[in-house]
């Protein structure tokens, strides 16, 4: 029984890691799709200064469960024409 814990556990962190090095890959935009976008629509990045848009994404990253990577890159995102 003890091994298949182990294997199970393994196995889990094995595929979590793979996830993660995947979420770094993704863009900004793509992260804001598929975290940000099933919640709002898409404002114009010149709703908000660019200091706004930190408060906002820094005040959703523990809503939406995601990273401190996800986050700088969505901001980044949402500021880029600003």
């Amino acid at each position: 029984m003890k091994k298949v814990v182990v294997i199970f556990f393994i196995t889990a962190v094995i595929i979590g890691c793979a996830t993660t090095t995947k979420i770094v890959d993704r863009s900004g935009t793509e992260l804001w799709g598929q975290n940000c976008g099933r919640c709002h629509n898409s404002p114009p990045s010149s709703t908000y200064s660019a200091d706004q848009w930190e408060v906002l994404v820094f005040h959703m990253k523990t809503r939406a469960l995601i990273t401190d990577v996800e986050a700088k890159k969505i901001a980044a995102f949402l500021q880029s024409s600003n």
